[in-house]
Parts: structure tokens; C-alpha cells; sequence
């Protein structure tokens, strides 16, 4: 069944969320905080992890050192496009709007609580491969993985930032869905060197979302999304 992986993965984050939610209300602040650093600290080592592993990836190729300077320069110009129409402030809009809808107002957590954990599972190698391999081939073994981890991930946000956390599941439903379909429209085309910049420039954002995380920076990941489509056209750059 076409999807089924994406499924599984909105109902763990909700499962998570719900779970977090509840441990929040018998923890004490500094308990939350801590566990909101421990949290940042996590998502930093699995955004330079995966960011390692593209580099070493990429390296193996002829024109790896190339690639990873146009990533490099795709990251830059995502940043700059994304600021642009700014992206995060149309993501906060979102979370605020949510926010009224669900009678939230009073929770001062739930916008950051939303980007923070919308931006963390939805941005990633596995948030890209998983799904194409759904879509191709049935394999749902990536996203079952990525379950698993979100569940854990988003568990941990909700008891320390609450609410909005849960409603991360709607954009991962939004993208990985949308991934999925796209993935059997253009099967042909998407080679590998494409999945391995996506998943480059996705570590890199994920590495942000855990600074932010961790020393309540304001690195605005969400205006550097578009990176993502120029890793993918840099990869079609013939001359390379």
C-alpha cells in the first residue's frame, strides 16, 4: 500500500505528542529545560552525522569535491530566496493562526513548539528517502525507523514545549505525502546523486534546528528550505 510508511509515521508523532503532553504536566520547569538542551544536543548529533555521511558519500565520486561545493553554494542561495518571501514568518503565521483554531492562546510554547518540531522530523535523509522508497518500491522500512525515532523525539519537545508539538503532524503528512506522489511522477529522474544532496542540505538544516534547540539561537531554518530544491537542479548541472 502506496503510503502506508507516512501513516505509520503521523501516528507515531501523535502517539509521541500525546505522550509528551502528559509528562509535561507532572514535570517540574527546570526538568523541561534540561530536557530541552538534551533534546537540542541530540538533534545537533544527528544533523552532523548525516552530514558526515553525505560528505563521505560524495567524496567517493570524481567530482564529489564539486558537489560539495555547490551544496555549499545551493545552502546559500536557499537561504537568500528563503528570506526573501520568508518562509519562517509564514510558518509562524501558520502556527499562530492553529494556535486561535485550537484555543491555545494562552500557551506561550505552541508556535515555537510547532516550527521546532515541524522543521525536526520533516527535514531529513530518511523524512526524503523514506517516502521515494515507499512511492518506488513498497519498502517501508525506513519510514517504520523513522517512527520509531519521532515518536521518541517528539515526546521529548511536547513535555518541554507542549501543544504545538502535536501539530507537527500535519505538515509531515503535507510533505512526505506530496514526496511520495512525486517520487512515481518523476521516478526517471531521480538518480542517486540527487537523493545524496537532498539529504546533505537536510542534515545541515536538521544541525540548525538543534542549535536553536539547545542555545535558543534564532537561526531561521525555515527560510533555508529552499536549499533543498537547488541541491536538487546542482545535481542535474551536466559540466560536473
Amino acid at each position: 500500500m502506496t503510503g502506508l510508511g507516512t501513516i505509520v509515521n503521523c501516528a507515531a508523532v501523535v502517539v509521541g505528542a500525546v505522550i509528551g503532553m502528559v509528562l509535561k504536566k507532572a514535570l517540574k520547569e527546570r526538568f523541561c529545560e534540561l530536557i530541552m538542551q538534551s533534546m537540542g544536543l541530540a538533534v545537533i548529533f544527528i544533523g552532523a552525522a548525516g552530514g558526515i555521511g553525505r560528505i563521505i558519500e560524495l567524496n567517493k565520486l570524481d567530482n564529489g569535491t564539486t558537489q560539495i561545493v555547490l551544496m555549499v553554494i545551493a545552502f546559500a542561495l536557499g537561504a537568500f530566496f528563503g528570506e526573501l518571501i520568508n518562509i519562517q514568518h509564514l510558518t509562524e503565521r501558520f502556527a499562530a493562526w492553529l494556535k486561535i483554531k485550537t484555543k491555545s492562546e494562552n500557551d506561550t510554547g505552541f508556535v515555537s513548539g510547532f516550527v521546532s518540531a515541524s522543521l525536526t522530523i520533516c527535514v531529513g535523509a530518511m523524512a526524503v528517502i523514506g517516502p521515494i522508497q515507499d512511492a518506488l518500491s513498497h519498502d517501508y522500512s525506513t519510514l517504520f525507523t523513522k517512527a520509531v525515532l519521532d515518536l521518541v523525539i517528539v515526546m521529548v519537545m511536547a513535555s518541554a514545549m507542549g501543544k504545538g508539538t502535536l501539530f507537527s503532524v500535519l505538515p509531515l503528512a503535507v510533505v512526505q505525502g506530496l514526496i511520495t506522489l512525486i517520487a512515481k511522477l518523476v521516478e526517471p529522474l531521480l538518480t542517486d546523486l540527487a537523493i545524496t544532496n537532498i539529504s546533505f542540505i537536510g542534515s545541515m538544516l536538521i544541525f540548525c534546528v538543534g542549535v536553536n534547540l539547545m542555545f535558543d539561537k534564532k537561526f531561521r531554518v525555515a527560510n533555508m528550505l529552499p536549499a533543498l530544491l537547488f541541491a536538487v537542479a546542482f545535481s542535474y548541472i551536466p559540466f560536473v
